[in-house]
């Protein structure tokens, strides 16, 4: 099956490297257009360029964008629309790691793991809507984490955080369904994935680490990014149609235990 998102304009956060790349790409293979939006944007003019090379000119545009700006946000999402013809769906990808317990944790970093990794999402979100709904069906898809469900001593922010992004999702999705504005909004909860995210957690050499991490679920191996990409596609897709407010688990039988 091909072109399962075609036209389709799509924006997705955190786009220069890891998940978000992997996102833009394959949602830009399956027929979108897609507005790639980063603070590192060296990073994003490189994918959009690689993009437009593979797909054809017009497929991807780089936006500046610092997910924590509310100032900001507008103005990407009106950048974004500008040049894709409208917006349709929004991937709220952009996040950080942080790690220590309620004891530990710097509440610096505590402030900092809310506003890149909640306060992006309300921003993305209030600010995409009215653009959205002149482009229905929509499509919003907030990467949230298998530690917002699952919880540990050594998350306390990040934990908190990634909660929030998958009640926060529920709330949206049902307010865009009480008013009438056929856009859906669900959540995707990775477990460890393959990205330069995973090199603060643990010692040792990066083989010694990745097998410790993928110990920890039943089937005993590591999320890639393309595994997250596929789940933001079927999303992003109409063949979920039928699907908002729910969340998309991608943790190797972790939360099943």
């Amino acid at each position: 099956m091909t072109g399962r998102v075609a036209g389709k304009r799509a924006l997705v956060t955190g786009a220069a490297q890891g998940l978000g790349a992997a996102i833009a790409t394959m949602l830009a293979r399956e027929g979108a257009k897609v507005a790639l939006a980063d603070i590192n944007r060296a990073g994003v003019d490189a994918l959009a360029a690689e993009l437009d090379a593979r797909h054809g000119p017009g497929t991807a545009t780089a936006v500046t964008l610092d997910v924590t700006d509310a100032d900001a946000w507008s103005e990407a999402i009106a950048a974004a629309a500008a040049a894709m013809g409208g917006l349709s769906v929004l991937v709220n990808n952009a996040g950080i790691a942080s790690l220590g317990s309620i004891e530990a944790v710097d509440p610096l970093v505590w402030d900092r793991t809310m506003a890149v990794n909640v306060d992006s999402v309300f921003h993305g979100c209030r600010a995409a809507l009215p653009v959205m709904r002149e482009s229905a069906p929509g499509s919003i898809i907030n990467i949230s984490s298998i530690a917002g469900l699952l919880a540990s001593p050594s998350f306390a922010a990040y934990n908190t955080s990634k909660a929030a992004v998958w009640m926060l999702s529920k709330s949206i999705a049902l307010h865009c369904a009480k008013e009438g504005y056929n856009i859906r909004c669900n959540s995707v909860h990775p477990a460890f994935v393959r990205t330069p995210m995973i090199a603060q957690l643990g010692r040792g050499t990066t083989e010694e680490r990745e097998a410790r991490l993928a110990q920890q679920n039943p089937l005993g191996i590591l999320g890639d990014p393309d595994d997250v990409a596929y789940a933001v596609l079927y999303l992003a897709s109409d063949e979920s149609r039928m699907m908002t407010g729910a969340e998309l688990k991608l943790d190797g039988g972790m939360s099943a235990m």
